[in-house]
């Protein structure tokens, strides 16, 4: 069982990288929904019980970070008229190698953490650390809106692979919450994607300095 799960997770982050190298903002989106996907599927792994909380879990995740966002993306995406990253804040090949160095460090850094022995043996905390650092440093590296709508989105995945920790003691309800909230983000922001493309024919985030009282 750990041996799968691992695997998943390894491609996670192998997906934390192809995010992180990539101008096309369509590779990006597909990645972000790819590593949806292998989160909805995770729970199933963890060799709990598999009773309907987790089941619902994980086909939330499914429905909500692999189909539904990244459709909402793409929309966005199409309605910009926009498919690349050309001017990003930090580089591709210095993200991708911040990222690489991050992967390394978290794996380092998991014998030195007092973790249940369930968990000492699974890549669930290297994975969590590496794919949060990939959504900082898409949010802080990026200029366009819809990469940073990824990067936030990616990053709450590192967060929700935290989560899978406590699968046990997690009520229902916070993961419920944290889909809601994430749903809900991901509407306000691209209400704003929206008034920033009316304003500026751009989604250029850096030209919200522009704005005046």
């Amino acid at each position: 069982m750990n041996a799968n799960l691992n695997l998943l997770i390894g491609l996670a982050m192998g997906l934390n990288l192809l995010a992180l190298g990539t101008s096309r903002l369509p590779a990006l989106i597909r990645a972000m929904s790819a590593q949806g996907v292998i989160l909805g599927v995770i729970p199933v792994l963890l060799g709990h019980d598999l009773d309907w909380r987790v089941a619902l879990i994980a086909l939330a995740t499914l429905a909500g970070k692999g189909v539904v966002i990244p459709s909402l993306l793409r929309r966005a995406m199409r309605t910009a008229q926009i498919d690349r990253e050309l001017d990003p804040l930090i580089g591709f090949v210095p993200s991708l190698l911040l990222g690489a160095g991050g992967a390394i460090a978290a794996l380092a850094l998991v014998p030195l953490l007092p973790l249940l022995p369930e968990h000492a043996n699974t890549l669930l905390v290297p994975g969590a650390l590496a794919t949060v650092l990939t959504g900082f440093i898409l949010l802080i590296g990026r200029t366009k809106a819809i990469s940073q709508v990824c990067g936030y989105l990616i990053l709450e995945n590192g967060i929700y692979l935290f989560g899978l920790l406590l699968i046990k003691a997690m009520p229902l309800l916070v993961e419920a919450g944290v889909l809601l909230d994430l749903t809900v983000g991901v509407f306000i922001i691209g209400i704003i994607v929206d008034r920033i493309q009316r304003a500026f024919d751009s989604l250029d985030t850096r030209k919200l300095t522009a704005l005046r009282e």
